[in-house]
Formats: C-alpha cells, sequence, structure tokens
C-alpha cells in the first residue's frame, strides 16, 4: 500500500548519507528524510542529530512519480510555541533593514550637502536628490566614455 502525502508514521532509520537520512515505513515502503527536512536549525551533518537504527517519526511530504518518497521530521511534530522575547528580539534585529533605504539616502545627503540641510527635509526630498545626484553621474560617465572610445577610434 503506497503512504499518502500529509500522513504520518513511525519509522526506523535504515541508513544515514550527507545529505539525509532514509527511513524504512511499516508498511515495508522507505523513504529519504533530506538534511533541510530533518531539524529546525541549520544541519550540518546528520549524525548530530539521528542515528542509525534510531525509531524517529516522519511526515509524507511528497512522492515523486517513479514512487520515491519525500519525508520530513521536522514537519512530523507541532512547530514548538516562541516565547515573547524571541518575537521581540527578532523583529528588533530586522527593524533597522526595513529603514536602510532611508538610512541611506539620509548619510549620502549628509555627506553631500550637509547636515543643516538634510535634517529638516523630507525622506521623498532626499530620495529626489539622490536620484538628482545619480543621474548626474551617470551623464558624467558616459560622456567620459563616449570620450574615451572616441580617442579610441581615431588611433585606430
Amino acid at each position: 500500500m503506497q503512504p499518502t502525502v500529509g500522513e504520518i508514521f513511525e519509522g526506523k532509520v535504515t541508513g544515514i548519507t550527507k545529505f539525509g537520512a532514509f527511513v524504512s515505513l511499516p508498511d515495508g515502503n522507505s523513504g529519504l528524510v533530506h538534511i533541510s527536512e530533518i531539524a529546525n536549525t541549520y544541519v550540518n551533518d546528520v549524525h548530530e542529530h539521528i542515528s542509525d537504527g534510531q525509531t524517529v517519526k516522519v511526515k509524507v511530504i511528497g512522492i515523486s512519480e517513479n514512487g520515491k518518497i519525500n519525508l520530513s521530521i521536522k514537519r512530523a511534530e507541532p512547530p514548538a510555541p516562541r516565547s515573547d522575547t524571541e518575537h521581540h528580539s527578532r523583529s528588533y534585529a530586522s527593524a533597522p533593514k526595513q529603514n536602510s533605504l532611508a538610512q541611506k539616502a539620509a548619510s549620502f545627503s549628509q555627506k553631500n550637502h550637509g547636515s543643516a540641510a538634510s535634517a529638516d527635509s523630507s525622506f521623498e526630498d532626499k530620495l529626489k536628490q539622490f536620484m538628482q545626484d545619480s543621474d548626474s553621474r551617470i551623464s558624467d560617465s558616459r560622456i567620459y566614455a563616449d570620450r574615451k572610445s572616441s580617442y579610441r577610434r581615431r588611433r585606430d
């Protein structure tokens, strides 16, 4: 009998490789638990998390056309509840990334236009100034490239 996607089984680890582990299911079939499906953390070595002959709970996450069964250990268990401190620390750590464009535009504006003028301007003003400076630099580099290529043509 072929297992279906979503079913959870108790299986025995029959072999461990560098990319995952093979698990024998109770109905006689066997499947592969890929290294990315072993634990909710980074797995460098499969042997650190499971051992040969160990009984594990696995969930069927896919069956290929040729009958290969893809299994997951981490999806067989319900996710562990996150604590409030973990949630806050993650959101705090990602907060600077959300404003990185604004910070870059502000620092660019401060470097090139003085801090007094940029402190009073809005983000849109800073972005507009950044775009104008960028367009100016691009046109300067195109002029330089055109001069360089015309110099090469005269030499040849």
